[in-house]
């Protein structure tokens, strides 16, 4: 093996040289900083000369350099003894798990491309067209569906769910991560919210695409398998129904819980009051247990002995369960074990199906690596803000609370964190004013052509009213629609004109990074402008861009902190 030619310079173990990474949670091999490697000569099976020191077999001595004298081996009387530094012993056990696991995955050649190719095998994929990104970016933010469907498949799960069911999104969470990974937020979705479902084009297996017709006023866990409708469905749905674009999903069945759970050799949960429940098979006493398997999949499935026995209190539980997965799967305890590893790649790949955009193994490592960059105490758990349905008697279902729903997806659309990140928006605060510091020009002399490049319709026109009309800009004019939308409003300005910008940065609440150095257009009085387009994150007209959003105020969690459920 590769691993083994390379350290026999030194007569190290090969494995030893395999280390994990804590930046990026990878296995790397690091080289002793030994004299320049030559290649093996002569017969790679041979017997270590005597005295070699225990060589392992097939890993010849470090050859002598030509010309060099030669050099009694180890240990001969009268020889000098090569000084050796011998890591810790902790650390030593590190190196070791570290190099077997790379051996496993990568270290053994065509052994390790089989193994990943085994993986890759394991990965259901659904091609859900526009609905999703269509790859995935370690440089931006991204939000991703995580479905968990109530259809009866897999091996001893004929007694869970619905018989009947084709597969209802029974648990959905969307976990966005900040674009500077400072922050994510896992927001529950309840099954029982009253929702639009929009038309849903999707693909057959025989390539061809239909559209499934959409549906007013039903409960969101119809977007997924009713009438055919796939993942993209309910991707589209909540984008229609909070504004949040999403880019990939996940979806796991009941099998998903049981295999990771026992993947990790189980998730310590916590319960206030002992439980006996008839309905999901759970049995806990009260305080501390650990759970896997079959016991793991009826904690997050119990709902009668939680709270009110309804679906938002089965949420909390939920969420709690989360967030002592997570804690489980990114401690030492399993990072370092290559036996726990490969169970959870296996049972990971073997229970999720993903978009096609994220159906490879090295993408989903890519997006665990990703979302290991977030502290665990900024990963918050929250649920949509609802209130009881008022058209019902009898109170089924929830519609959203809008006096606090908006807010919170807007804090998503616009990766506020629902954790207090002081320090990095204070960083953040401090650049923009630097970037923004010089001399402006009075708003009067301010000329700019408003374009609406993604904004609600008709806000290039309120722009300029509010721009004229209030903060006397008066040399402003509608330019029309931009020729392609933007994600972030624009302000491109001619090279005597920084003035102007900066005076009407801070009459928008522009940051530093919307202002485009660039060329002028000419406006309607025949006179140089600059060029504001509205982007999809223009909040209104008179609304700064840069104006804080408040925390939202809701009951919201973090997966640092144990809570037991009630």
């Amino acid at each position: 093996m590769d691993a083994q030619r390379r350290g026999r310079g030194d007569q190290i173990d090969p494995a030893d040289q395999w280390v994990l990474n804590p930046n990026t949670g990878e296995y790397e091999l690091r080289l002793t900083p030994s004299g320049t490697q030559s290649p093996v000569s002569g017969n790679r099976g041979s017997t270590p000369p005597p005295g070699a020191g225990g060589a392992r077999a097939g890993v010849p001595p470090q050859r002598r350099r030509r010309g060099a004298p030669e050099e009694p081996p180890p240990g001969r009387r009268g020889g000098r003894r090569p000084v050796q530094r011998k890591p810790k012993r902790a650390k030593k056990a590190l190196m070791w798990t570290g190099g077997t696991m790379a051996f496993v995955l990568v270290g053994v050649g065509t052994a390790g491309y089989f193994y990943l190719r085994h993986l890759e095998g394991n990965v259901s994929t659904t091609d859900v067209g526009s609905a999703g990104a269509s790859n995935f970016s370690k440089d931006e933010a991204f939000s991703v569906l995580i479905i968990g469907t109530d259809k009866r498949t897999g091996e001893g799960n004929e007694g869970y769910g619905d018989k009947g069911s084709s597969g209802h999104a029974d648990t959905t969470i969307l976990l966005h991560v900040a674009k500077d990974r400072s922050n994510a937020t896992a927001l529950s979705i309840p099954r029982d919210l009253i929702v639009d479902i929009p038309d849903c084009p999707t693909k057959l297996e025989d390539g061809s695409e239909k559209v499934v017709p959409g549906l007013r006023g039903v409960r969101f866990n119809r977007s997924l398998g009713e009438n055919g409708r796939d993942p993209g469905c309910t991707m589209r749905t909540v984008k229609e129904n909070t504004g949040i674009q999403v880019d990939h999903f996940m979806m796991a069945d009941f099998n998903a819980v049981k295999t990771l759970t026992t993947a990790v050799d189980g998730v310590d949960v916590c319960v206030e009051k002992p439980v006996n429940d008839k309905e999901s098979k759970l049995v806990l006493p009260a305080g501390e247990s650990k759970v896997e398997g079959e016991q793991a999949l009826a904690f997050v499935r119990t709902r009668k002995s939680f709270g009110n026995s309804g679906d938002l209190d089965r949420i909390k539980v939920q969420q709690q369960f989360l967030g002592s997965l997570m804690r489980k799967m990114s401690s030492s305890d399993t990072l370092t074990s290559p036996s726990k590893l490969l169970k959870l790649a296996e049972a990971a790949t073997e229970a999720l199906t993903v978009d096609k955009a994220i159906g490879s193994v090295g993408t989903l490592k890519d997006i665990a690596l990703e979302l290991k960059k977030v502290p665990t105490k900024n990963i918050s758990f929250a649920t949509v803000p609802v209130v009881d349905n008022p058209a019902e008697r009898v109170k089924a279902t929830v519609i959203l609370d809008q006096s606090k729903a908006p807010q919170v997806f807007d804090m998503i659309r616009n990766d506020v964190s629902f954790t207090e990140v002081k320090e990095q928006k204070k960083k953040e605060k401090d650049a923009e004013a630097a970037r923004l510091k010089g001399s402006k020009a009075p708003a009067s002399e301010v000329r700019v052509r408003i374009l609406n490049g993604g904004a609600v319709a008709g806000s290039a026109q309120k722009t300029l009213q509010y721009l004229q009309v209030e903060e006397g800009v008066t040399k402003s004019e509608n330019g029309g629609n931009a020729p392609a939308a933007l994600a972030k409003t624009t302000l491109e300005y001619g090279p005597d004109e920084a003035d102007q910008a900066r005076r009407l940065a801070a009459i928008m609440g522009l940051s530093g990074s919307a202002l485009k150095p660039g060329e002028s257009v000419t406006n309607s009085q025949g006179l140089p402008a600059m060029t504001l387009t509205l982007g999809k994150d223009f909040k209104g007209a008179g609304v700064k861009l840069d104006a804080p959003v408040e925390a939202a105020d809701v009951e919201k969690s973090t997966a640092d902190k144990v809570k037991c459920a009630s």
